[in-house]
């Protein structure tokens, strides 16, 4: 993962954009302050509001994405592979309320050479998820 000014995503192609989400990782250190970390899942089809919801949700004046070796490391998730399941316990989950809404998603399943198919309402069961009205754009 890069960082948000170079607009590099690292999750994965949707395999169909109407059932599939993206989960992304941010950290974010702003100056002298302690480092958030959190994860985030929206619908394919939207765009993650990172720069005023994710950021006010972290509050902090700047969040970024984190690094690819980093977040494969702490996830033990493949690059395009990471998925809310099984994060480290410490990381919240944003969750994008149309993610919740939506009658079956697919998200990474830790590798990139398969996917979780489950019911939208599931995700808001997982450990760590707050849903979040108006996350994506």
């Amino acid at each position: 993962m890069l960082t948000w000014q170079t607009r590099r995503r690292w999750w994965t192609r949707p395999t169909s954009p109407s059932r599939s989400r993206r989960t992304a990782s941010w950290c974010s250190a702003a100056g002298g302050e302690i480092e958030r970390v959190t994860a985030a899942l929206v619908l394919a089809t939207t765009r993650a509001d990172v720069n005023t919801t994710i950021r006010k949700s972290l509050d902090v004046r700047k969040a970024s994405f984190m690094q690819m070796e980093r977040a494969v490391t702490e996830t033990a998730m493949e690059f395009g592979g990471i998925t809310p399941v099984g994060l480290p316990a410490d990381w919240p989950v944003l969750v994008d309320s149309r993610v919740v809404e939506a009658a079956r998603v697919v998200i990474g399943s830790g590798i990139r050479g398969s996917k979780l198919r489950l019911p939208g309402a599931s995700v808001a069961r997982l450990p760590g998820v707050r849903v979040v009205k108006g996350l994506a754009r």
